[in-house]
């Protein structure tokens, strides 16, 4: 297929799906990601379409909410974790989930268990959860955010000391080439420290694309989680600190899970 009549199809199927990684469509042309950035160069420039981290989507997609968004970038890598995290997670446990978009991809693998005792900051996770399979789901009160709906502040966190989890799972937006978890927002990282506190068992859900980054706020060190679940190993330099802190790591998808789109997408 010659790049004209490539550009076409993207046209068509970015039009469809709204948004599409560049490991997508190299995937479903059998061409090289450079190859895609090629063709979609000029389509760009001429404001077909706008280029995203990783990908593409149609301009009149910036209207919609941030969190909407960020719910659809690296949506492949974020179903490889939640399937993950949907097979160490049991009927019956309890647990705590922050409000951040793998979260919530977290909490719709969640949506066949049963019996979960649920606390989250999240009314997007707790209106996926709560309804369902005899579970039961405590939010925690709050100033609320605008962007996700999730609550932060003195009374979220005195909320979240009433409780004892089995599993605490937080998402963080960087983790440094000294194996530093970073986050955007102090108050994030606030409930990150509180839901450790909480549980018997500290696990971060971050795609491979958070490797090798920085962020505003440090928030912990590599000795802080007992798991780290990503959908791609990481690099051997990072991989040596994580076995150095002895965090143990889980990477990939489950062998008899199954995730809609490729195992690995770009951030």
């Amino acid at each position: 297929m010659f790049s004209p009549q490539r550009q076409a199809e993207i046209l068509r199927i970015v039009r469809a799906q709204q948004t599409c990684t560049i490991t997508d469509l190299a995937g479903i042309f059998t061409v090289s990601d450079e190859t895609i950035r090629r063709d979609i160069k000029p389509l760009i420039a001429d404001g077909v379409l706008l280029k995203v981290h990783g990908g593409v989507m149609l301009p009149e997609r910036l209207d919609e909410p941030p969190f909407q968004r960020r719910m659809q970038e690296n949506l492949a890598a974020k179903q490889v974790i939640a399937a993950r995290v949907g097979e160490l997670v049991r009927d019956g446990d309890s647990l705590m989930l922050d409000g951040g978009t793998t979260c919530v991809h977290i909490a719709q693998a969640l949506s066949a268990h049963a019996r979960l005792t649920v606390i989250t900051n999240s009314a997007e996770i707790a209106r996926t959860l709560a309804p369902r399979n005899g579970n039961r789901v405590f939010i925690a009160g709050g100033e609320v955010r605008g962007d996700d709906v999730t609550s932060f502040g003195a009374s979220t966190l005195a909320f979240m000391r009433q409780f004892h989890v089995r599993y605490a799972i937080v998402s963080v937006t960087a983790i440094d080439a000294q194996g530093r978890f970073m986050d955007a927002q102090p108050d994030d990282v606030s409930y990150s420290l509180a839901a450790f506190a909480q549980a018997e068992r500290r696990v971060v859900a971050a795609d491979h694309a958070k490797f090798g980054h920085t962020a505003l706020v440090h928030a912990f060190g590599p000795d802080a989680p007992d798991l780290l679940i990503t959908d791609e190993a990481p690099s051997p330099a990072l991989a040596q600190v994580f076995a150095a802190a002895e965090l143990e790591v889980s990477a990939g998808a489950p062998a008899l899970a199954e995730v809609d789109g490729p195992a690995r997408a770009a951030d």
